[in-house]
């Protein structure tokens, strides 16, 4: 038997409101003991030390207050009982006193599209990505596509990133369909798009898209839009509001998880137009559920769907607006399409997920 495995796991992504991060960070927090055995595992969110990560999903958690030297003392005992403890941060940056450590690296958006970030993000990983780099023992991607770019941007040693992609945690359930009902939609008649509102995400190219249809399909299929406030988003915004006047487009903000997996389900089309992506798990629980995926022309997504999606230009107004009414036409595309997304969706899992990166966390124990 292999000799057993203690991690520190940071938790700094947990939170009430689940982003793609909060929910990879959340799956290793609950699978990881399961696997290595719950005195292993150790979870850290900045200098604090929390027994049940769970506490973070609550609305208004706050840390204990120690006192400063306190703290600084607890934090330093601690430490010294980490030695050859692996210690991983899924949320790109690792603590300087990491020593074998692990770090997920999600995407490189900052640096291919540093003007869709807030300034002081871009100047964040300015200062700390490249020390992350250099202080990791072994790296972690979602997608190939990203490894590939973590490889040739930044001179990563194959030998020391491995994809490990996602899963979608809505496979294999079945929602009630009680949340459409009270947000007064149809299955089988809407558009969904689900994403955090920033610039990356062409959320305003999509709106224009729709707008450019026809007054009836717009009637018979209204625009849902999904997901947390992000930033840089005012105009966005703006936008989505004269949108929305007819009636057609739905800003529904951030919601629950069984409203998402009720809209998943119920959708007659999905729609991620993201310029770029580092895996796109919006993607990956739609066709879970059984959407239909229209996808934006983008490595990572196509990486993710395997085929199973009709890839756009949203750049381009008129082939999107033109990509989205010959999905809603189409019903036959619309039925393979559902199956062949659930049929992708089926090859990707959260064991598999946990299996390899305890794969990683041994390598990097060596």
């Amino acid at each position: 038997m292999p000799d057993p495995l203690t991690v520190a796991l940071s938790v700094d992504a947990l939170g009430p409101r689940l982003t793609g991060i909060g929910r990879y960070c959340l799956e290793l927090a609950e699978r990881l003991p399961v696997r290595i055995g719950a005195s292993n595992i150790s979870y850290f969110r900045g200098d604090h030390w929390l027994d049940d990560p769970q506490a973070l999903l609550q609305e208004g958690w706050r840390p204990v207050r120690r006192a400063v030297w306190r703290r600084q003392y607890e934090n330093w005992q601690r430490r010294r009982k980490l030695q050859g403890t692996i210690v991983h941060s899924p949320n790109y940056f690792l603590p300087e006193w990491a020593e074998r450590s692990v770090a997920t690296i999600h995407d490189l958006s900052v640096f291919l599209f540093p003007e869709t970030h807030p300034a002081e993000r871009v100047r964040a990983f300015e200062q700390e990505f490249e020390r992350t780099l250099a202080r990791a023992t072994k790296l972690i991607t979602d997608t190939e596509t990203v490894r590939q770019e973590l490889i040739t941007m930044f001179g990563v040693h194959p030998d020391r990133v491995l994809a490990v992609p996602l899963a979608a945690s809505t496979a294999g359930l079945k929602p009630d369909p009680a949340p459409l009902q009270a947000l007064g939609l149809r299955p089988d008649g809407y558009i969904l798009c689900v994403s955090t509102f920033e610039p990356r995400k062409r959320i305003a190219e999509l709106v224009r898209a729709y707008a450019a249809l026809a007054p009836s399909v717009r009637a018979r299929f209204p625009l849902v839009l999904a997901g947390a406030s992000g930033w840089r988003n005012d105009s966005l915004m703006t936008e989505i509001e004269a949108a929305a006047k007819d009636g057609t487009v739905r800003l529904l903000g951030f919601v629950d998880e069984s409203t998402l997996g009720a809209l998943y389900a119920g959708a007659a089309l999905f729609v991620y137009p993201s310029r770029y992506e580092g895996f796109g798990l919006p993607v990956l629980e739609a066709m879970a559920q059984g959407a239909p995926c229209l996808i934006g022309d983008t490595a990572c997504l196509s990486e993710v769907a395997k085929g199973a999606a009709r890839i756009v230009q949203p750049d381009d107004l008129n082939a999107f607006a033109d990509g989205l009414l010959d999905a809603l036409e189409d019903a036959s595309w619309r039925r393979d399409a559902a199956a062949a997304g659930r049929a992708v969706a089926d090859t990707y899992s959260w064991d598999k997920c946990i299996s390899e990166t305890i794969k990683v966390y041994r390598s990097a124990a060596r």
